[in-house]
């Protein structure tokens, strides 16, 4: 996997103080992302041991909230193992610290049966997210007013919540 970049002390992609790594390697394409030089999973620097050793060194810190991951897609198939253990270290790390994570998928769709990111790693992924904003960014939907979020069609999801119950718990920001 190949890191796009990383933002420190980053407020806008998760509440509070948060550290963003923008992973590459996308095949959603959304038209009008502000991302696009990440959809290429070759883009950035190849994600290292010393690579995660820092963004948890980051993390640490007493100000920040947690960590946000994006894209590119986080959730591509050829992604996910790296992204799960990357969060698993953070859980076991630093519990406190809360984990987004954003996808240009959408999560009854794609993370189920033979959606597009099942895979080996997927269940323990979702199980170590606190919260999923989903769905692809449609400019058609721009809505600049939003918080966390680029178009009105996505969701701010309580993975936590919503896996106990089974359907979408959504929450409002």
């Amino acid at each position: 996997m190949n890191v796009g970049q990383i933002f420190r002390a980053d407020i806008a992609n998760g509440p509070g103080v948060r550290e963003s790594v923008f992973v590459s390697g996308c095949r959603n394409h959304c038209p009008g992302c502000f991302n696009e030089e990440t959809w290429d999973f070759a883009y950035g620097t190849p994600y290292t041991e010393e690579m995660e050793d820092e963004i948890l060194r980051e993390l640490a810190e007493p100000y920040y909230d947690g960590l946000s991951l994006l894209g590119g897609e986080p959730f591509e198939p050829e992604n996910q193992e790296t992204v799960l253990q990357l969060v698993k270290r953070v859980r076991r790390e630093l519990p406190q610290r809360s984990i987004w994570a954003y996808t240009g998928c959408i999560y009854e769709r794609d993370f189920f049966g033979d959606g597009r990111c099942v895979t080996p790693f997927i269940e323990e992924l979702l199980d170590n997210i606190d919260v999923l904003v989903d769905g692809p960014f449609l400019k058609s939907e721009k809505d600049i007013t939003l918080t966390f979020r680029g178009s009105s069609n996505q969701r701010i999801i309580d993975l936590k919540n919503t896996r106990k119950s089974g359907k979408p718990v959504l929450l409002d920001f």
